[in-house]
């Protein structure tokens, strides 16, 4: 069987409709981690041991397993115990979890690079440990580790494919039905690869575009 791009540009149009459902559950993903893993990253600088404990215990889980057996995990044994998500809930809540354990520990290596003197200064003029986190810390965490974070939401926007394996109908899973229907399996994966890749180089676009502002202000 040949390849036909006629074909394969004739499909895009579904697929990029389907790709708005990728866009959502990825805005939403990136949203709910930063926040998590911002969350995380502050709660370990208390140092409560058994708080870390079981913090330190999730990263190594959900860097040891797969992504696919973490939504799963979801989807599948939360019902068990009585939580019964939806498709699209489980993912974002799986995918998010995922991606908020990487991000804190993205954050605390960046803390590590932040002046302690600063944080010293900020407590020397009485200034609130929210206050310090908000005006001092947070600012600069974020601007350093910006390229390893604008990684991390393009890791996000792949891994919400993994939610077609749920019933979730997105890019893959309408590339699928639409392979099933006419038997050209080619040119459909073609095209969920291009759209991808398509979503992706915007990410990695306006995350460059925002490096370069950030330098800009910096001088």
């Amino acid at each position: 069987m040949s390849f036909q791009f006629a074909y394969l540009l004739s499909v895009l149009p579904t697929l990029f409709a389907a790709a708005l459902v990728n866009a959502r559950l990825a805005a939403i993903i990136v949203v709910i981690a930063v926040l998590g893993g911002t969350a995380l990253t502050i709660l370990r600088s208390f140092k409560i041991a058994p708080v870390n404990a079981i913090i330190a215990f999730l990263i190594s889980f959900i860097r040891g397993t797969p992504l696919l057996i973490q939504i799963f995990l979801f989807y599948y044994v939360l019902p068990a115990i009585g939580l019964d998500l939806s498709p699209e809930a489980a993912g974002i809540a799986a995918i998010a979890l995922n991606s908020s354990m990487f991000i804190t520990e993205m954050m605390r290596g960046g803390l590590q690079t932040i002046d302690p003197g600063q944080i010293e200064a900020a407590t020397a003029l009485s200034l609130p440990r929210r206050a310090i986190w908000q005006s001092v810390v947070l600012p600069q965490l974020f601007r350093r580790i910006l390229p390893v974070l604008i990684n991390e939401i393009t890791i996000v926007v792949k891994g919400t494919a993994l939610l077609s394996v749920i019933t979730v109908v997105d890019v893959l899973r309408t590339a699928q039905q639409i392979a099933s229907a006419s038997y050209r399996p080619f040119e459909t994966l073609a095209g969920a690869a291009l759209i991808f890749l398509l979503m992706n180089l915007v990410v990695i676009a306006a995350g460059s575009l925002t490096e370069a502002r950030l330098a800009v202000r910096r001088g």
